[in-house]
C-alpha cells in the first residue's frame, strides 16, 4: 500500500474523519470504528511505516514514545493497572501490534491497538 491510498495516511492528513483522543507532532490516536473491546484505540505514527518489521533504527524513539504513551492514554480512559494481579475486571489494558498477513495486519501502516474492558481474548 502506498502513501496515496493508505487509509491511515488519509486520517493523519485529515482527509478522512476520526474520533481523535490524542494528537501531537509524531502520532495520532483515535477510536477504532469497529471496536473489539470497550476501549479500542488506534495509535498511528504520522510517518508512514508499512509494518513493524519495516521500522528502522531511526524509528526507535518513535516506537518507544508509542509504548510509553499507551499506558497514559489507557489511564485517561479509566483503564490504568492498579497493581492488583487478581483484579482482572477494568484493571489494565492490552497493547497489540499486528505484523503482516499472518500476524493479522489489515492496514499496512504501522499502528498500535490499545484495548481494555471486558475481553474477547482469553488469558494467556
Amino acid at each position: 500500500m502506498t502513501h496515496d491510498n493508505c487509509i491511515f495516511c488519509k486520517i493523519v492528513a485529515g482527509q478522512i474523519p476520526s474520533t481523535q483522543v490524542y494528537t501531537d507532532d509524531d502520532v495520532i490516536v483515535f477510536k477504532d470504528i469497529n471496536p473489539a473491546a470497550d476501549l479500542h484505540l488506534l495509535m498511528v505514527p504520522r510517518k508512514h511505516i508499512a509494518t513493524l518489521q519495516d521500522a528502522q533504527p531511526e524509528d526507535q524513539a518513535l516506537l518507544g514514545k508509542m509504548l510509553l504513551l499507551a499506558p497514559k492514554l489507557a489511564a485517561e480512559q479509566g483503564y490504568a493497572y492498579d497493581g492488583d494481579p487478581e483484579n482482572v475486571d477494568g484493571n489494565g489494558f492490552r497493547v497489540v501490534v499486528n505484523n503482516g498477513p499472518g500476524g493479522g495486519q489489515e492496514v499496512y501502516h504501522l499502528h498500535m491497538h490499545i484495548l481494555a474492558g471486558p475481553r474477547p481474548w482469553k488469558r494467556m
